[in-house]
């Protein structure tokens, strides 16, 4: 299965990346390939809404790094979102991607089964970030394999030391 991954962290080598990576290993683990795409410092501009792309076959007008994650995503069987939380949703490099992927709204996309891992500085922030996975999975069809809640996330590095971590490469080597 080809599986590839969001990062939508702005930092580098930080919690969320340390976080991707557990998941990558675990899945690569269980046999799957798997890009980890790190979004930090990507050239993605926002969404235009301009509907170019529903005549043009899922083109983007706009020439920015989003083409090339595009071009990714069509070939990915499983997509996972990964991000810290910022201001009590998922950070604008995430979302970002998320309003490019209108792009393939009127073609389609290949993956069919997404997850969702997302770490925070605190507890009981994560109801925007949890509404909108489930609302794009319902309306869209898609098949959640899981999400993971990590708190406590308040250094660089935190995550390092997380029992949550275990879950997080548990449910990247779960991949069937």
């Amino acid at each position: 299965m080809k599986i590839t991954i969001l990062n939508g962290s702005p930092r580098i080598g930080g919690n969320t990346e340390i976080m991707a990576k557990a998941f990558e290993n675990g899945a690569v683990e269980a046999g799957h390939d798997v890009s980890l795409i790190n979004l930090a410092g990507k050239n993605i501009s926002g969404c235009l809404g301009c509907q170019y792309c529903f005549t043009h076959d899922g083109e983007c007008v706009q020439k920015d790094d989003m083409a090339d994650i595009l071009t990714i995503i069509d070939h990915t069987d499983l997509l996972v979102f990964a991000s810290p939380i910022y201001w009590f949703d998922i950070t604008s490099q995430l979302k970002a991607v998320i309003d490019r992927m209108y792009a393939r709204a009127k073609i389609g996309f290949h993956f069919t089964k997404t997850a969702l891992l997302i770490d925070s500085g605190a507890d009981g922030v994560y109801s925007a970030a949890s509404a909108q996975y489930k609302a794009m999975c319902s309306y869209l069809n898609w098949e959640s394999i899981g999400e993971v809640y990590i708190p406590d996330m308040t250094e660089k590095g935190s995550m390092n030391d997380s029992a949550f971590l275990l879950q997080v490469y548990s449910l990247g080597k779960s991949i069937c």
